[in-house]
């Protein structure tokens, strides 16, 4: 065990002096050194405040908050003229959309390999775009008769059986020729059968956007 001497102990004294001596003259320049602003930071609330000018005051009453929306809103005809906007914009969008206008479709019909699959689906007379319109007869024809219920099953799976058969010669026939016509494709062998199939099995007056080649066409 180390005891501390008489002339340590006057060392470490002197030490201990100087030590806040410095801490003071550090902080002292620091102060000096940030003063200067003259003014408060304000706070965000009212910086806010005075960016968003001056906020209006509660509703006391239900009246009062009706006749503020009601002057809010505009006149009635107003917003038939608003409403009538909107209803002639979201048609032509829905037009644009179907016209088959690639700014207005959605990220998974956007680019020309998309639009290169649709023309070679609508191109053939898909069985697959069949089972639809089947199934729901099939369905019907059980619940207007239960006896024949184990033969529409049946029927069901022949026609799922079929499906899946063509989903996959579809699927290699569209990723070959999409491979010649577009060698640099990123999309994945899988993205562009599965986009194919699900196109192949939509009734094809629903479908969107709308065929622009005719059953038959040259691709």
């Amino acid at each position: 065990m180390k005891f501390l001497r008489r002339g340590d102990a006057a060392g470490s004294n002197d030490l201990a002096e100087e030590a806040p001596a410095a801490e003071t003259d550090g902080s002292t320049a620091h102060v000096a050194a940030t003063a200067g602003k003259g003014r408060p930071t304000p706070k965000r609330r009212d910086a806010e405040g005075r960016r968003r000018g001056p906020v209006a005051p509660a509703p006391m009453t239900q009246k009062e908050a009706r006749a503020r929306r009601k002057a809010t809103r505009g006149s009635k005809a107003d917003r038939k003229v608003a409403a009538a906007e909107r209803r002639a914009a979201a048609a032509d969008r829905r037009a644009r959309m179907a016209a088959g206008e690639d700014q207005y479709l959605p990220a998974r019909d956007r680019g020309p390999v998309r639009a290169y699959v649709r023309d070679l689906v609508d191109a053939r007379r898909n069985l697959v775009g069949l089972f639809m319109p089947l199934a729901l007869l099939l369905i019907v024809a059980m619940f207007l008769n239960p006896a024949v219920q184990i033969y529409v099953t049946l029927a069901m799976l022949v026609m799922m059986v079929f499906m899946a058969g063509e989903g996959v010669v579809l699927g290699r026939i569209i990723n070959r020729r999409v491979r010649e016509r577009f060698p640099a494709s990123t999309n994945s062998s899988m993205q562009l059968g599965w986009y194919a199939f699900v196109r192949a099995s939509q009734i094809r007056r629903m479908r969107m956007p709308k065929p622009r080649v005719n059953p038959g066409d040259s691709i």
